[in-house]
């Protein structure tokens, strides 16, 4: 009945999308946090975009901290950046194409508040989907470093209880994902829930810090009972592991019972990262050999790739030439000499 409920304060969520979801909150809550003026949230309410290459949707993640974050410097993958920045990043990316954005959320920067408010963020942005980790936000790592800290699960379960309110009183069916980094962890915060207990090294003792060790060898199993835990809480579960192990991968998606629904969503956060750090290494150092044939060549590569739906061989007209072209026309009325000297000098 409750759930019934919460697809008239959600109007836009289709059917089904609230079965197996638990909140431990009511409507009532939901209608007495919302203001009295209900804003409409036009972009992250649509379902479906087009997008080049007939790709879905776009990652907004761990890049964010190197060279995209609010503060104007470099970071690594550890919480350093303002929490505004990928909020910020989202609204600048969903006015190029108006693709749904599955973006990163950190370990929420905070406690509930701060991914209540983060949450709220990221919807004002327009992103289709928000993943939240279960890590310290303190001590956060990215998933390929070590000495990554839990919180209890308990913890996580309030995040994503708060990232879910945020989105209720928006009322927009924002997608959800519980990540764990339980698998290569190696501490964790408190031994009080106890979901969490048997996979701490009790002989092991406490960090200088006061975090508990875990066992080794138990991350797998532990992955597995906080994605359990967690499923009625969100709407996608995400294991982070460094190894890309098919068994372990295998084990996890039974033991959660997705085995028979198979692996939907599989990406690659470090492509852009990699190929635009390798593709302008290779440039550089053919350029230092040969010269300008060495461009050259790369443009020979964009023209042949033009025929695959490549845009950019024209890179004012990439980034928005035509259209104010075209709002040229419309102020005079006619086309003018100066639209078709940009037309033709743009290379």
């Amino acid at each position: 009945m409750i759930n019934k409920v919460f697809y008239d304060l959600v109007r836009s969520a289709p059917k089904g999308r609230w079965s197996g979801i638990q909140r431990t909150y009511g409507p009532e809550e939901v209608q007495r946090l919302r203001s009295g003026l209900q804003i409409e949230y036009t972009l992250a309410l649509q379902k479906r975009s087009r997008k080049k290459l007939k790709k879905d949707d776009m990652y907004l993640g761990w890049q964010i901290a190197a060279d995209g974050n609010s503060a104007g410097s470099m970071y690594p993958d550890q919480s350093l950046y303002p929490s505004n920045s990928g909020p910020e990043m989202a609204r600048g990316t969903k006015h190029d194409w108006f693709v749904p954005i599955v973006a990163d959320a950190e370990a929420g920067f905070g406690g509930p508040l701060n991914c209540f408010e983060i949450m709220k963020a990221y919807i004002e942005a327009g992103v289709a989907g928000v993943h939240f980790e279960d890590q310290l936000a303190s001590e956060k790592k990215c998933g390929h470093m070590g000495g990554k800290v839990l919180i209890p699960s308990s913890a996580h379960l309030r995040n994503l209880n708060a990232a879910r309110l945020a989105a209720d009183i928006c009322g927009v069916p924002t997608v959800i994902v519980s990540r764990t980094d339980a698998e290569s962890a190696t501490l964790l915060t408190s031994d009080f829930d106890e979901r969490d207990q048997e996979f701490i090294d009790i002989p092991a003792g406490r960090t200088p810090e006061g975090f508990f060790r875990l066992k080794k060898g138990s991350g797998l199993k532990h992955c597995i009972k906080r994605s359990i835990g967690a499923a009625p809480f969100t709407d996608l579960l995400w294991w982070e592991t460094s190894t890309p192990n098919l068994e372990h991968a295998k084990e996890f998606a039974e033991a959660v019972e997705l085995g028979a629904m198979g692996y939907k969503f599989q990406f690659i956060t470090l492509a852009g990262f990699h190929s635009l750090n390798f593709g302008m290494f290779e440039l550089a150092r053919n350029y230092k050999d040969r010269g300008m044939a060495a461009y050259s060549e790369v443009q020979q590569e964009e023209f042949e790739a033009e025929k695959h739906g490549y845009t950019a061989v024209r890179h004012q007209r990439e980034v928005g030439t035509g259209y104010f072209d075209m709002v040229a026309m419309a102020v005079t009325g006619k086309e003018i000499e100066l639209i078709e000297f940009m037309i033709t000098n743009d290379a």
